[in-house]
């Protein structure tokens, strides 16, 4: 986490975990005791804010961890190569903040965890092979890959698949063609603040 992430407008619970060197499940239990305050986004997510961080830490005396590389790395997974190719340009607009890596199935994907260590997995639930529930399992039966938020992604979303996913470990499961505002507000990135228009 670097000083760049800090100066966004909105910081999610697993940013705000990496600063101060806890576990998410520690940044949700202050946010609901009201120790660390939170804002609720339209679909339900909180984002805090970096002073209020800032201030949390400072009230604790816990030290913020500003020295790992800035990026937040997303990684996606995805057989259909002209949707990876949309999310790769969508999320490069936002460079400075995000890094992004591709994988075309599920075996590759295992390979980019390990080699990329993603924060967020944008992971399509079709492909041939591993499909998109086993590599959300595998990625959350894995002490060293649990924290990785797994954002999935389906042209078929039925309720079957949905209960799967999320039983699976994945935080939301998006409806293909894609909301990308939705998507956008899942990752942390707030585009009004910045004022960002992305058509």
């Amino acid at each position: 986490m670097s000083e760049k992430v800090m100066r966004k407008s909105y910081l999610t619970p697993n940013q705000v975990a990496e600063l101060l060197m806890v576990s998410p499940t520690a940044v949700r239990q202050w946010a609901e005791k009201g120790d660390l305050n939170a804002l609720t986004t339209p679909g339900g997510h909180r984002r805090f804010l970096p002073a209020e961080v800032e201030s949390f830490a400072r009230k604790r005396g816990l030290t913020l961890n500003l020295g790992n590389t800035g990026a937040l790395r997303i990684l996606i997974v995805d057989d259909d190569e002209q949707l990876a190719r949309y999310l790769v340009e969508l999320l490069n607009r936002f460079k400075e903040e995000i890094a992004t890596e591709t994988a075309g199935d599920g075996f590759a994907a295992g390979l980019k965890i390990h080699e990329f260590e993603p924060h967020i997995v944008l992971l399509d639930l079709m492909m041939p092979g591993l499909d998109g529930f086993e590599v959300c399992r595998q990625i959350k039966d894995n002490p060293a890959t649990s924290a990785i938020r797994v954002i999935a992604m389906t042209g078929y979303r039925t309720e079957e698949n949905v209960k799967r996913i999320i039983e699976a470990g994945a935080e939301e499961c998006l409806e293909k063609p894609l909301n990308q505002d939705l998507l956008l507000e899942l990752i942390g990135i707030n585009q009004t603040n910045r004022g960002i228009q992305i058509k």
